[in-house]
């Protein structure tokens, strides 16, 4: 289980959902019970039937981004495409992204609003954009425009990183909103994101600005299903981790000692906490929506008990691992050799999840971003 090929398997390229069903409800729903090794089908609408009073979800409010941008280098004239990540602080920006040549310190990018684009001939999919520089396809050329951009200058490169000021008295969340469009998994083919993924590749609940990914398990959750929950005695609660661009990028190393995990931000107030922990000091079950979810508990219990919790976390969760918050887990179904996967194996055995990952490609299955949940109990 320390070896990255343990986690690797093959899905039929037609199981890979690139678009959410037509409700979020309509989701299918495999639930592994691992205490008898059984797998069963249902669906998304039975889980108040499938979970018992007292017990708590535990959701993750973050909410996504706009943060994939296009445009130009002021100077040349050539093509860029990038990925705003964060703020070191208000004003300054990390960004990755992909152009031909080099870029230089003290130069400046040219954006422009990302919805000019849609009726572009883009290629679907795209690149990854995990390095600083690249080759940009030649149907992202952007026609420029002197009353509708943003300047970015670059101030100076850290690895694959770039960080640059944006000029502009707007705030980023405004300038994400103008000038972005949701940054969707290359898997999915979209460069930009449509009318329905705006809506869609977002949850119902999302609050927090912050994730250039969405926590993909909540999106199957809708206020009438929560409720249902509630009147079965399931409430639920919040935590917050803003996904990041590590969790698209692949293990790079065969043995997983050697992996460096990335850093993701996440916050789970004191108050919060408390709850939690009394649902399971009173024999109920804390069930994590998601594996953003599970890292933030985990690592607001490393000492035994959930406590609150605000700060960067580069927790690292595989076989063997002692889970010190989370009793159950709702997620996807996840890529090969991911440290997603890894997770989901720690909490349930490799092999069962073998199992279960196998008979959802015979059962159909659909898997990813927008495809159904497993529920581990």
């Amino acid at each position: 289980m320390n070896e990255l090929s343990d986690y690797d398997y093959e899905l039929p390229p037609e199981l890979l959902a690139k678009e959410p069903p037509p409700n979020r409800e309509d989701a299918r729903l495999m639930v592994v019970r691992r205490h008898d090794r059984t797998i069963a089908h249902h669906s998304i609408v039975d889980l108040p039937q499938l979970l018992a009073s007292g017990d708590c979800l535990v959701l993750n409010n973050t909410k996504v981004l706009p943060a994939r941008l296009f445009g130009v280098r002021t100077e040349t004239g050539g093509k860029w495409e990038g990925l705003f990540l964060d703020e070191l602080e208000p004003g300054t920006w990390r960004l990755i992204g992909e152009t031909r040549g080099k870029l230089q310190p003290s130069e400046t990018l040219t954006i422009h609003p990302a919805h000019q684009k849609e009726n572009d001939s883009l290629p679907p999919g795209g690149p990854e954009l995990r390095s600083g520089e690249g080759t940009a396809p030649k149907e992202l050329t952007a026609t420029p425009q002197t009353n509708n951009t943003l300047t970015l200058k670059l101030i100076r490169r850290d690895k694959d990183v770039w960080i640059a000021k944006p000029q502009s008295e707007l705030n980023t969340e405004q300038l994400l909103n103008q000038f972005g469009t949701l940054p969707l998994p290359p898997y999915i083919g979209r460069k930009i994101a449509s009318e329905n993924d705006r809506t869609r590749y977002q949850t119902t609940f999302a609050r927090e600005s912050g994730a250039i990914a969405a926590p993909t398990a909540g999106l199957h959750l809708t206020p009438e299903l929560l409720d249902q929950c509630k009147s079965a005695g399931i409430n639920h609660d919040f935590v917050t981790l803003h996904v990041g661009i590590g969790t698209f990028r692949p293990v790079s190393t065969d043995n997983l000692a050697e992996h460096v995990m990335h850093s993701e931000v996440c916050r789970i107030n004191q108050s919060t906490a408390d709850r939690l922990q009394a649902v399971r000091d009173n024999g109920g079950r804390v069930v994590a929506i998601g594996t953003t979810s599970v890292r933030t508990l985990e690592s607001a219990s490393q000492t035994g008990t959930i406590s609150a919790f605000e700060g960067a976390t580069d927790i690292f969760i595989r076989p063997p691992y002692q889970f010190q918050a989370v009793d159950a887990l709702l997620t996807n179904f996840h890529l090969p050799k991911s440290t997603l996967l890894m997770l989901v194996s720690s909490l349930a055995d490799l092999e069962l999840i073998q199992t279960a990952y196998q008979t959802a490609i015979a059962e159909r299955y659909r898997f990813y971003s927008y495809g159904d949940g497993m529920l581990i109990l």
